[in-house]
């Protein structure tokens, strides 16, 4: 996508003063993924956040900035973010009868550009957004299906809850992680992405751990976990019990977590380069 192609598309003034801030900065060539990630760190560092000691009412100004527009924008004309939202909402469509998929929570939908695809493809399924940052420009952008809503929390019962790349950015990954799951209802599906990696700053490296953790996370919590979503690193889940979950052991298992990340990913490192040596 062209630097130009972000202008004149109904933002506010204030929106396109804050992203025409940003524009000079980017290459002169099409837009990739690697720029929209440096404005993004470039914008958490001029509100002074810190990912290691967060203070949360800079990290909140963060998440309200245009940049995320900015990125909304990006994911819509970027094949490779485009082909991993059209895998869930595909997999959605081609099971809504055979899971009774009707209504769906789109967990830190942002932009909204995953419930728009579903929207699309059916328009009798109900999609609601939970973003605790929502824009103006993205609640616009979704006005036209009469299926979707924004919510300002998880105050419903759903037949799946979609999730991608969130649990990152958040303080408390596994309280997230429970409220998610207690929307749902019994049997009910989670379709989950996450990327517990340092990719951008607004990644929390409390977070990373549970690169090699989560899965177990999800079973102690009562999921069973599924097969991915092809072409996505989406992970699918199903609800079996409705048991209140057992929070010492949680925590117990959570702290082990962190005790041994950096023994795993010592331990990953030295498995790839052996596999890089072989070949």
């Amino acid at each position: 996508m062209k630097k130009c192609e972000f202008i004149d598309i109904g933002l506010s003034a204030k929106e396109e003063k804050e992203i025409a801030k940003l524009l000079p900065t980017l290459s002169p060539n099409p837009l990739q993924l690697a720029d929209i990630w440096a404005i993004m760190d470039q914008v958490w560092d001029n509100y002074g956040c810190d990912n290691k000691k967060p203070n949360w009412d800079k990290i909140s100004k963060f998440y309200q900035h245009p940049v995320w527009i900015l990125n909304g924008l990006f994911i819509e004309q970027d094949e490779k973010s485009m082909r991993h939202r059209h895998a869930i909402s595909d997999w959605v469509i081609l099971n809504r009868k055979k899971y009774a998929l009707q209504k769906i929570m789109d967990y830190g939908g942002g932009f909204g550009t995953l419930a728009k695809l579903i929207a699309q493809k059916d328009s009798s399924i109900n999609i609601d957004i939970f973003e605790p940052h929502p824009s103006k420009f993205a609640q616009k952008t979704v006005t036209e299906f009469p299926n979707i809503r924004f919510v300002n929390s998880l105050n419903g019962i759903y037949d799946c809850l979609i999730s991608t790349d969130v649990l990152e950015h958040v303080p408390d990954t596994l309280k997230t992680f429970s409220e998610m799951i207690n929307s749902i209802r019994l049997s009910g599906y989670l379709i989950i992405a996450n990327n517990f990696y340092p990719v951008i700053k607004c990644h929390l490296p409390s977070t990373f751990h549970f690169r090699y953790s989560f899965q177990i996370f999800a079973k102690i919590m009562g999921l069973s976990i599924l097969v991915p979503c092809v072409n996505s690193h989406a992970i699918k889940y199903k609800k079996k019990t409705n048991q209140p979950l057992n929070w010492n052991k949680i925590r117990f298992y959570e702290n082990l977590s962190k005790v041994s990340f950096p023994i795993l990913k010592l331990a990953h490192y030295g498995y790839n380069a052996i596999k890089r040596t072989i070949k």
